[in-house]
């Protein structure tokens, strides 16, 4: 059902894909449509669960939230929820904000994957010479008998792991945040990074975006990276030192290949657009064809849960 300003008793539920458009919506809820334009569907007063819609600039985002003072969830479609969690402190009591966790391992692990093969075989080469109509033949690295480092061992690094499987790698090294076991094999704490650097050829960063992690991969991280080595961003461009990683680049002892930035979106004129080794994309690992029906999934599975008054899958943070 539509939500108006009627004053129904009903949960009301602001959704940033129409409504009808989603299958088996669970009854009981009253709901609006709202994408992030400049007119709200209703009195943002009366919103008890947030989807928030998909779009790059997190202020449309942020701008509904002061005025939804009885909002309960608030349910991003990102993994990372950086750009949300400076206003929780300002939710009521007891609202808690949800990620998208699982929403984006596959496109984003593909992405990563695309972006390794890219890079080591050199297809943006390819693609300038097809340009200039010439037939530039020689070898390149390939992924076979490489080591690779993946950095942010949660369900998208893992993802990322299931992609390389049958690539023939050497060797696969997780890290996350703290140690533990995986299906797969161990995981090394962050705190072990600076004694893994050394040994890969690949380093594919997929951690999430905090206090820990900002500035992660600075100038002493890349000083440890192997000569030749390849550096994967798919997590968020303040993970990296944009000055530090430039200045390997500008040297050509490393290469990299950037799905995010920092600054982003990356303006005109910026020295990495011409870095030598850099291979950039605009933040697509997440937005493709695998985004809408699994991000139609995740909101009926939560609504489902909160119509129920059952807990939530992937709460980040209750406010306080």
């Amino acid at each position: 059902m539509s939500a108006d300003d009627s004053g129904s008793a009903r949960p009301l539920v602001w959704l940033p894909f129409p409504p009808e458009r989603i299958e088996g919506l669970p009854e009981g809820l009253d709901y609006a449509f709202w994408d992030g334009g400049p007119d709200y569907p209703t009195d943002p007063a009366r919103c008890d669960f947030y989807a928030v819609p998909y779009v790059t600039d997190p202020e449309p985002c942020l701008r509904p939230l002061a005025a939804m003072t009885r909002v309960r969830v608030v349910q991003a479609l990102t993994a990372g929820v950086d750009h949300l969690l400076p206003v929780v402190d300002r939710l009521p009591k007891g609202a808690v904000l949800c990620n998208a966790r699982g929403l984006h391992d596959a496109s984003t692990a593909e992405l990563a994957l695309t972006l390794t093969l890219a890079s080591l075989r050199d297809i943006p080469g390819f693609v300038r010479a097809q340009d200039a109509g010439e037939w530039r033949q020689g070898f390149r690295p390939a992924l076979a008998d490489k080591s690779v480092l993946i950095v942010g061992y949660g369900s998208i690094g893992s993802a990322i792991e299931d992609r390389l499987a049958p690539f023939e790698c050497a060797r696969v090294t997780r890290v996350a945040r703290s140690a533990r076991d995986s299906a797969r094999g161990p995981v090394h704490p962050i705190a072990a990074l600076p004694g893994l650097l050394h040994d890969a050829d690949v380093v594919i960063l997929a951690t999430p975006l905090t206090e820990e992690t900002r500035g992660l991969v600075n100038a002493g991280f890349l000083a440890r990276m192997k000569d030749g080595a390849l550096l994967v961003n798919v997590a968020r461009g303040p993970v990296v030192d944009t000055t530090a990683l430039l200045a390997e680049l500008d040297a050509g002892r490393l290469r990299a290949a950037l799905d995010v930035t920092d600054p982003e979106p990356l303006p005109p004129g910026h020295p990495l657009w011409s870095a030598p080794g850099a291979l950039i994309t605009p933040h697509v690992g997440g937005p493709s064809s695998a985004f809408l029906p699994r991000a139609e999934r995740l909101l009926r599975d939560q609504l489902a849960r909160f119509a129920l008054d059952a807990p939530l899958q992937n709460v980040v943070v209750v406010a306080r």
